[in-house]
């Protein structure tokens, strides 16, 4: 199993980035699909999550803002995050669990920044 995060970057308050969680070894459409964020000094949030079965939940913090989708064609897991605030800056980590096992991508970093 391998998670392989992308599209982070530098945006502007208000800006938009998409995320994207390539995922290799299992199919995506059969687990749920989790995005995790650390900021310095924070604990690791649960973003967003999607089940099999078309699913999305959010967390309060990013509601109306993010928006967790997948490819099933492509095996990616998507965050398009909108709104962006300078809160949101942290590293996104895209996540999938079997059993008790997690699997976690290396992390791509965000900053919300003028």
């Amino acid at each position: 199993v391998q998670l392989q995060a992308s599209g982070g970057g530098l945006v502007q308050p208000g800006g938009s980035l998409r995320l994207a969680c390539a995922a290799s070894g299992f199919i995506i459409s059969s687990s749920t699909m989790n995005w995790h964020r650390q900021a310095p000094g924070k604990q690791r949030e649960l973003v967003a999550s999607i089940t099999s079965g078309d699913y999305a939940n959010y967390g309060d913090s990013v509601k109306g803002r993010f928006t967790i989708s997948r490819d099933s064609g492509k095996n990616t897991v998507y965050l398009q995050m909108n709104s962006l605030k300078p809160e949101d800056t942290a590293v996104y980590f895209c996540n999938t669990k079997f059993g008790y096992t997690g699997y976690w991508g290396q992390g791509t970093q965000v900053t919300v920044s003028s």
